[in-house]
């Protein structure tokens, strides 16, 4: 066995980047259409934080530099039909790539497209995953070349050795004691059914698990560069393993997809012999110009790993960190939202599939991400003066808007009601014996009140 970046010339990578290039159609197809039906309640005209309104304030202070700070496309007309349209031009985009029509154009519209999105969604778009798939999108514009392989394999490698790294570098003790999992299958944003049984297997059981999870992270990335091509597929049937385990245990929207995705490139053309059928051209046009497009990422992707990347490319986001919990929590609290006619009588606000009534059922919802169901994990890590949607969220409650309920379970006034609360809860795990007696999922202690109440009426 030896160690090199670049592949002998005996080995080829036709399918594998015709394979890929399908695989990231059909992440971007999930990306889109998961955003569809929630951007206007996000980032819309009435939405929890209105984009146009931000676009408005960052032009007022930058002028034509705001442009550069959020490339998007909805400049151009910052309505809630375009906020949609996009949405559906990037699954048109996402469909094309699929079917290998137009590649290189597809994938930059697709690229384009979801940028327009990432741009404007914050805060409800700066997951890792949203990260992740514009430098893996934009990458495949440059589809033919012969450093697609390099680029593919170190960004997988960047993704799960970063991941690894600031595990031990975060000064966490559960890492370092290898207690993380003990707690993850709680503590995670949104647990799912097997993630309740996983949390009480033995300590002995988690533990083992915390340490394969940090080999694989840390030790198994290197493996990606090696030849022969035996030592490659290993660890790619590692990392697909662990992503297939991760998705067995929690709802981590498309990124166990994507992450698999990825693994291909350290598959080349022979590791498909089992398809002796299967014939896809390769992506006709490799020029020298793709290949210093790549090159040039290349570059800046490691002057990134020493933070000495260009700030000015920062908003496209073609290079990135990352890094999946490096500190574990230990415990879970969740905020429930309230409303009340009369300050005296408070019902509460339902998530489709955030933790709240606590005999309600664990849900299985990737690779579709609930967005507002995630925020408000974060804020719930947090106090309310560092998640400024918060209030805007409750304004909108107070509103009655249809377009913010519609990320909710309906409603449990029939009017807007006059006041809104939030509470903190600590949330565990009911012991199996409870829930098998009385169906109880969670067990739940009140912790304060997190925020309000909030009245229009009485301009709180």
């Amino acid at each position: 066995m030896h160690f090199s970046l670049l592949q002998p010339r005996n080995q080829t990578f036709h399918i594998t980047e015709n394979v890929f290039l399908r695989l990231l159609g059909l992440v971007y197809l999930v990306a889109f259409a998961s955003l569809w039906p929630q951007i206007v309640g996000l980032v819309g005209a009435s939405g929890i934080v209105p984009a146009a309104e931000t676009l408005l304030s960052m032009h007022h202070d930058y002028g034509w530099r705001a442009y550069w700070y959020v490339p998007s496309v909805f400049w151009l007309s910052p309505t809630d039909s375009v906020l949609q349209l996009i949405c559906a031009l990037g699954c048109l985009a996402a469909l094309l790539l699929m079917f290998g029509v137009v590649v290189r154009g597809a994938a930059l519209a697709a690229y384009l497209l979801y940028l327009s999105l990432v741009s404007i969604g914050q805060p409800f778009t700066s997951f890792l995953w949203d990260a992740l798939l514009l430098v893996a999108g934009f990458l495949a514009f440059f589809a033919g070349s012969a450093l697609l392989p390099l680029a593919y394999r170190f960004l997988l490698f960047r993704l799960m050795f970063e991941s690894g790294l600031v595990k031990l570098t975060s000064g966490d003790i559960n890492w370092r004691n290898l207690h993380a999992l003990r707690y993850h299958f709680l503590t995670q944003p949104l647990p799912n059914p097997l993630a309740y049984y996983l949390y009480f297997a033995p300590a002995w059981l988690l533990d083992t698990l915390t340490v394969a999870t940090l080999f694989i992270e840390l030790v198994v990335p290197f493996l990606l560069f090696a030849y022969p091509r035996r030592i490659r597929q290993i660890a790619a049937s590692l990392l697909v393993a662990f992503q297939i385990f991760i998705a067995l245990t929690g709802n981590f929207a498309f990124f166990n997809l994507l992450t698999i995705a990825l693994c291909l490139w350290a598959l080349d053309d022979e590791s498909f012999h089992w398809l002796p059928k299967w014939r896809i051209p390769a992506v006709a046009g490799r020029m020298k110009i793709l290949d210093f497009g790549v090159g040039s990422l290349i570059a800046l992707s490691v002057l990134q790993l020493f933070a000495l990347a260009p700030s000015f490319i920062e908003s496209f986001e073609i290079v990135n960190t990352y890094g999946l919990f490096a500190i574990m929590t230990t415990s879970r609290t969740e905020l429930v939202i309230e409303g009340s006619d009369d300050n005296g009588h408070w019902q509460a606000y339902s998530f489709p599939d955030k933790p709240g009534d606590p005999r309600r059922g664990l849900p299985l919802v990737a690779p579709y991400q609930p967005r507002l169901d995630w925020q408000m994990w974060f804020a719930a890590l947090g106090q309310p003066e560092g998640n400024f949607w918060v209030k805007a969220l409750c304004y909108k409650l107070l509103l009655n808007d249809k377009e913010v309920l519609k990320l909710l379970e309906p409603s449990p006034f029939a009017k807007a009601p006059r006041a809104i609360r939030i509470l903190a809860y600590s949330y565990t795990f009911a012991p199996p014996a409870q829930r098998k007696r009385d169906g109880t999922v969670w067990q739940r202690k009140l912790l304060g009140i997190w925020f309000g109440p909030e009245s229009i009426i009485s301009g709180n």
